[in-house]
């Protein structure tokens, strides 16, 4: 197991606009370590089943690989998958039986024809490589353009979680006139080609940096889910297999704004949370409890 120190969380949050860019005791944001010099583009992670290894990805124009980390950011493991292509890879997450599954759905110009969830094989970080077992396709109920209008562009997705055989997909909103309208969205845990069902239509508060989606996790109990944005976390509850529109948001500012990309629960009570690197900052993960 890893071992982390649990920090109380902080609920007064600093206004200093200088912290933005650098953790602070406000933030609440702990650097756990750096990611590799590498990996500068990480686009989601999530914990292998005995919790021992970090898997992350990389998102569009990188390698099609699964990269395997320590409790301390070293590279462990590059894994290529041998029977796939990144064509936009922008999450990753696992099951409770521990199976591994990628988000080939990054769809930034909401033009694609070719969204899909591959499931792995992935297991050891001795593997050599990996190889895609599943491959879920799916398009979106509701999307007949592609692209929509600009001021409909709301279907990219670089977050979701699976949940009692089924996948949850929460999109990113890249309309003109941003508003923080997010779309849920359910596919089966399934071989084949499906429409995505609509479950709900839910709204984030503030711009662009504080509400467009970028990774998801669940937690254990399957009754909380948390979703990442650049500056903030917006906790999720309330919410059922086969509808989302009544759910209650929390938004918990972190006081820090940089190009967060992917989130994991550590425990039911402590977030890993990754972003980019972007010249002299970020590119690390830090730990944040709650």
């Amino acid at each position: 197991m890893l071992r982390f120190l649990i920090l109380p969380f902080i609920f007064l949050l600093s206004c200093n606009p200088k912290a933005q860019n650098s953790p602070t005791q406000e933030s609440g944001l702990e650097v756990q370590f750096s990611f590799p010099k590498k990996l500068k583009e990480v686009s989601g992670f999530t914990f292998s089943k005995d919790k021992k290894t970090i898997w992350a990805i990389e998102d569009r124009g990188n390698k099609n690989a699964v990269y395997g980390l320590s409790d301390k950011g070293e590279m462990v493991a590059k894994i290529p998958v041998e029977n796939a292509e990144n064509t936009d890879w922008e999450d990753i997450i696992s099951d409770a039986q521990g199976n591994i599954y990628i988000g080939d759905f990054g769809n930034n110009d909401n033009d694609r024809r070719d969204l899909a969830i591959l499931k792995t094989d992935l297991q050891d970080p001795a593997q050599k490589t990996t190889k895609v077992i599943q491959t879920t396709r799916f398009h979106y109920q509701g999307q007949t353009e592609f692209p929509p209008k600009k001021s409909n562009l709301l279907y990219d997705c670089e977050a979701f979680v699976e949940m009692n055989g089924n996948f949850y997909l929460f999109t990113k909103n890249r309309s003109k006139g941003f508003d923080g309208t997010f779309l849920v969205f359910k596919v089966p845990n399934k071989e084949g080609d499906f429409e995505a069902k609509l479950i709900g239509t839910l709204k984030l508060q503030g711009g662009y940096t504080d509400a467009a989606i970028t990774s998801a996790t669940i937690n254990s109990t399957k009754d909380k889910i948390v979703l990442l944005t650049h500056k903030n976390v917006h906790v999720l509850t309330g919410f059922t297999t086969d509808d989302f529109s009544a759910s209650k948001i929390q938004k918990i500012a972190l006081n820090h704004n940089s190009q967060k990309e992917a989130i994991v629960f550590l425990d039911d009570k402590t977030l890993l949370i990754g972003d980019e690197k972007a010249k002299s900052e970020g590119g690390n993960v830090y730990r944040f409890s709650f």
